[in-house]
């Protein structure tokens, strides 16, 4: 990776912090190729969204069948702050041949061993949205991936059911029966 192609710091390795090893840190000391910015540089969408093909990947708790992703608080429990997540989503998606990415695991083994789906029919109160549908862009969990860019509210609850692990479809599909945004014309693969 050169960086030789980017629109902004060419050729550098921009970061805003860095923790890690003894090798690492020798790494940086001194590396013109390494390049250390303020936060409110290197997380500011607009100089995101001026690099072109701007590919950002960031992983989630849990996404609803509107498309809402939440990956800092679920029910009232906080698991991160919010970091750069939406700053880099939103730059993505302004970026010229952009992709922002939010990868999940499609459940969660709990204490008692049970699994709990990870696509959830809405996000529960106490849960904080980290992005907002209208700019989340592709999800991805192991059954594979589904871009929301564009797509209407039931084409983004059939896709994001088609994310979710098997033994949870029904359930999300009859959910999303109850918000109106399954058709009948719907299929699930």
């Amino acid at each position: 990776m050169s960086g030789k192609h980017k629109n902004i710091d060419p050729g550098k390795m921009v970061y805003t912090f860095a923790m890690g090893t003894k090798k690492l840190y020798d790494f940086l000391d001194h590396n013109p190729a390494c390049a250390i910015y303020p936060v409110d540089y290197t997380n500011d969408p607009y100089l995101i969204a001026r690099i072109d093909n701007m590919v950002c990947i960031n992983n989630a708790i849990e996404v609803d069948l509107f498309g809402q992703v939440a990956s800092e608080a679920s029910v009232g429990r906080n698991i991160s702050g919010t970091g750069g997540q939406l700053d880099f989503i939103l730059g993505s998606f302004d970026s010229r041949g952009g992709r922002g990415y939010v990868a999940l695991a499609s459940t969660l083994t709990k204490k008692d061993g049970s699994l709990e789906s990870r696509i959830v029919p809405g996000l529960l109160p106490g849960t904080i949205v980290t992005v907002p549908r209208s700019i989340a862009f592709t999800i991805i969990t192991e059954y594979g991936k589904f871009n929301l860019k564009g797509k209407s509210t039931w084409e983004r609850a059939e896709g994001l059911i088609n994310l979710a692990h098997p033994n949870f479809r029904d359930e999300l599909i009859k959910e999303a029966g109850k918000f109106k945004i399954w058709r009948n014309s719907n299929k699930i693969s």
